[in-house]
């Protein structure tokens, strides 16, 4: 199969690697498997098209157990506050059981990482990518203060339930969810079982993230797709629906060359750490958001039928590079093929058009505006 997004042929090679606590049961499934960051992962079951179509019309379920889930906490100190010196969010005024979209960056401001980090009653909880998550404990370990705990909770296992019927699903297994919003999680008991939910996720669907210890994980697992609505997504799938929501991905259109601006993540430096500064990086970043970056991360639409992957170039009418795209696939929503890439701050309005270059040939674009989907994030009715 030619896969149709961002994993790259060394990335999908069949080998031996860490398997998920619901290895058997992604193989009972037939779920295909792929080393992917080091771990055995379903890249589909039915196939690519048909399970993102699934879950941009119903739920999917995705096992993310690969992403490192850690708790951050202090007897003596403010966590938020340790955390700003790391972050460039807002996490010290983060309202309880509230969650935020941050980032782990270098000395220079290069991104390490991108990261959700949560507020709960008496700690902080984050997840971040599984590829990274050994280094960024290190890193994060070794810019804390030693009075704050950093704990790996590598006895639990993360599903995320992605969809428009999410959250009916979820109401009738646990009812007091459907009182979540986008980005607020909460405690919960499910038959038993303590599980931590989060509405949110990396598909532009409503949807949930739930932890779950390892020892409760097929549990929950099996009653999530007992629903009609609910069928196993693999990753092939979950990496086109993130790129449909316009949605970087690690390691590919992040890096730690990249900074925040660049990255058209502006919005996770928000105003007061602008003016304030005091993060790992932000003397970097800062230059940056005050000269603006020469390069751009934008949305681009391709002509014709012919995806535009991760490796090809963009070029000026000479034929001189400018440019380089970082992901790209056939869009099954939209029928045709998109991507993102890097391009110049003076062609980064909507419109411009580009001249893509893949494998010697020449392709035609333009850049557009993200999400290519509109997203269908469960938000709070606005007041009256």
């Amino acid at each position: 199969m030619d896969f149709p997004f961002a994993y790259s042929v060394m990335e999908m090679k069949f080998m031996s690697d860490i398997k998920l606590h619901l290895d058997q049961w992604h193989q009972n499934l037939n779920g295909r498997m792929v080393s992917f960051a080091g771990y055995s992962m379903p890249v589909q079951y039915e196939g690519v098209m048909t399970e993102h179509l699934w879950t941009r019309e119903n739920a999917g379920l995705f096992d993310v157990s690969h992403m490192g889930q850690l708790i951050l906490s202090s007897d003596s100190d403010d966590v938020g506050a340790a955390l700003e010196a790391l972050l460039p969010g807002n996490i010290a005024t983060l309202g309880i059981d509230r969650l935020r979209y941050s980032l782990l960056l270098a000395q220079d401001g290069g991104i390490l990482d991108d990261l959700m980090v949560t507020r709960r009653s008496d700690d902080y909880y984050m997840v971040v990518n599984g590829a990274v998550k050994h280094e960024d404990m290190a890193y994060i370990r070794e810019n804390l203060p030693d009075s704050v705990n950093l704990n790996y909770m590598e006895d639990h296992a993360l599903l995320a339930l992605q969809g428009p019927k999410a959250g009916d699903v979820m109401k009738r297994l646990i009812p007091e969810t459907d009182m979540l919003y986008f980005m607020q999680a909460a405690s919960y008991e499910w038959d038993g079982i303590s599980l931590w939910i989060s509405r949110s996720g990396y598909t532009g669907e409503d949807g949930f993230e739930i932890s779950v210890h390892n020892d409760h994980a097929q549990k929950l697992a099996d009653a999530l797709i007992a629903h009609e609505q609910v069928k196993p997504i693999g990753l092939g799938a979950r990496d086109s629906l993130r790129l449909e929501a316009g949605l970087p991905l690690y390691g590919h259109d992040l890096n730690p060359e990249i900074l925040p601006f660049a990255a058209s993540l502006g919005f996770a430096v928000p105003k007061r750490r602008r003016e304030e500064g005091g993060f790992i990086g932000s003397d970097a970043v800062l230059e940056q958001f005050n000269i603006g970056p020469q390069m751009v991360r934008v949305g681009i639409k391709v002509d014709g039928r012919q995806p535009v992957r991760e490796g090809a170039i963009i070029v000026d009418e000479g034929g001189e590079t400018i440019g380089n795209i970082t992901s790209g696939g056939f869009a099954p929503s939209l029928q045709y093929p998109i991507s993102m890439g890097y391009v110049p701050a003076n062609m980064a309005t909507e419109g411009t058009e580009l001249i893509l270059q893949q494998r010697g040939k020449n392709i035609a674009g333009f850049v557009t505006s993200m999400p290519f989907v509109p997203n269908g994030y469960r938000r709070p009715p606005k007041a009256a």
